[in-house]
């Protein structure tokens, strides 16, 4: 009886312990989970499993290890908010896979998907051929997002993230960053560090300053 008792109290605690880390970690879908938030969620729950399995185990010696891994998930948290290559070395980040219905295939390959792979996902929003496909990019938590050829939606993509010119994006929407850098002058900004974000969308160039705080 008293053995039962000790696993109900510490299925309790594991509990909130793991409600805690979800709640430190925001409101995310499950498809927006990061590859950190799996990592550490996996190891929590190992570690709940083990401290509820044992009751002859001192319940903070299986806690230690999961308030350290929260406060792990907490740091990297805030890098990957104030740095950007820390972020995307972490999180991975966006990569074009189709443009004007055609595949690239070295993308392909660098994310070790084949055309099976993509074709399902295609098929999943409806798209019966990949040259329906204006661009297909997918995403860092792998889920694939398209504009088709005949929407009306135009593409872009992030001129400047958190300070950082996106070389990238520039190269694939056929603009400089001599040009970016003299629209930002234009609206009186000098130093790219100083924008939260910038993008070029329908022929209008937006910018949003980083906040004081940032």
């Amino acid at each position: 009886m008293d053995q039962l008792l000790s696993i109900l109290i510490r299925t309790v605690i594991m509990f909130v312990a793991v409600l805690i880390f979800f709640r430190l970690t925001g409101k995310k879908e499950l498809g927006e989970v990061s590859v950190l938030d799996v990592i550490i969620t996996l190891m929590i729950a190992e570690l709940a499993v083990i401290l509820i399995d044992d009751p002859d185990l001192p319940l903070y010696r299986g806690l230690a290890p999961i308030v350290l891994l929260i406060l792990l998930q907490r740091i990297f948290a805030y890098l990957q908010v104030k740095n950007q290559k820390f972020r995307d070395l972490v999180d991975g980040e966006p990569v074009i896979i189709i443009k004007d219905g055609q595949f690239l295939q070295k993308n392909l390959e660098k994310q070790n998907y084949n055309i099976d792979d993509i074709m399902l996902q295609l098929r999943d929003k409806n798209v019966a051929d990949v040259q329906e496909v204006d661009w297909a990019m997918l995403e860092a938590s792998g889920t694939l997002s398209i504009f088709k050829k005949n929407d009306n939606t135009s593409f872009t993509l992030p001129l400047i993230m958190d300070g950082v010119i996106q070389k990238d994006h520039l190269q694939i929407l056929n603009l400089t960053e001599d040009w970016v850098r003299q629209q930002l002058k234009a609206k009186g900004i000098v130093a790219v560090e100083h924008v939260f974000y910038c993008s070029y969308f329908n022929n209008t160039f937006s910018v949003q300053k980083k906040s004081a705080s940032s």
